[in-house]
């Protein structure tokens, strides 16, 4: 056989394993003495490939090597030992002396039998991992994730739910403070609430700091709820989270008071920095 008629009938072999042969096609490759060449091998190969659960675009290094071993041993056992047997007595004489002559072809043979599975497994491998094939499972994760909101925004959606309260923020009892306004926001619903203050001086977190109390109906005006301590460390307009204590269902009023560092368990209300009184239809 001649080293192109060993091409065409290798190359039948993998596509006869691979997608099969048509009538024309079967003719041709009955035409040829397969030999040493099993199309079963070939089926064996493109089945073992097939059974594999590759996921990346790409043959892995790792993969090719050990197809590339595989039918490097495949090819040289059976030449050694299942060829040696079926083989006839004018073969026997051929095979004694290519071993002599050292011929080229039968070992070129056998390289391209190698590099025939190769070339099948990477046919098989490229046509199963098509991009527009890929099924992908589930949703597709979003190409951007939203960034966390920060106070202020956080303030814009609270005053979207249903019941808000909403009361302005005047100045209090304290002289030193010339103006203060903002407002407060609560949600009854969601139990969370901002406030929004312009004109509170900064404090010194080491001596005194600004605490929040919550006016509730369900409280008695002595022991208001205490909303939590903050400091003003920057001018302009601030937007402090509010940390109740207590759940406040109906809050009437809301004060902010100047304690000593730390904050306080009952306030004397000595120092009120600002005042917010909800409306009565609010409350």
């Amino acid at each position: 056989m001649t080293e192109e008629e060993n091409e065409i009938m290798l190359d039948l072999l993998c596509k006869q394993a691979v997608y099969g042969l048509t009538e024309e096609e079967t003719r041709q490759l009955a035409q040829f003495e397969t030999g040493d060449y099993d199309p079963v091998s070939f089926e064996m190969t493109a089945a073992q490939i097939g059974l594999l659960d590759l996921k990346s675009e790409q043959m892995p290094d790792h993969l090719l090597a050990k197809i590339t071993t595989d039918a490097d041993e495949y090819w040289v056992n059976n030449n050694s030992v299942e060829t040696v047997e079926r083989e006839s007595p004018r073969r026997e004489v051929q095979m004694a002396e290519t071993k002599v002559r050292g011929s080229f072809m039968d070992w070129f043979g056998w390289a391209v039998a190698a590099a025939a599975c190769i070339a099948l497994a990477v046919n098989i491998y490229s046509t199963r991992n098509r991009p527009g094939e890929i099924v992908t499972k589930g949703p597709t994760p979003p190409s951007t994730q939203l960034e966390k909101l920060d106070p202020q925004q956080q303030r814009l959606q609270l005053m979207n739910s249903p019941e808000v309260v909403k009361a302005d923020f005047g100045k209090g009892n304290v002289k030193e403070i010339a103006e203060v306004s903002g407002d407060v926001v609560w949600s009854p619903e969601k139990q969370a609430g901002y406030l929004r203050l312009n004109g509170l001086p900064k404090n010194d977190a080491a001596k005194q700091t600004y605490q929040l109390w919550i006016f509730d109906e369900s409280q008695s005006e002595k022991t208001p709820i205490d909303g939590g301590t903050f400091d003003i460390n920057s001018d302009g307009e601030v937007i402090i989270p509010i940390d109740a204590r207590l759940r406040a269902h109906k809050p009437a009023a809301f004060a902010v008071t100047i304690e000593k560092a730390g904050g306080v368990v009952v306030s004397d209300r000595g120092k009120i920095a600002a005042l917010a009184a909800v409306k009565p239809n609010q409350s």
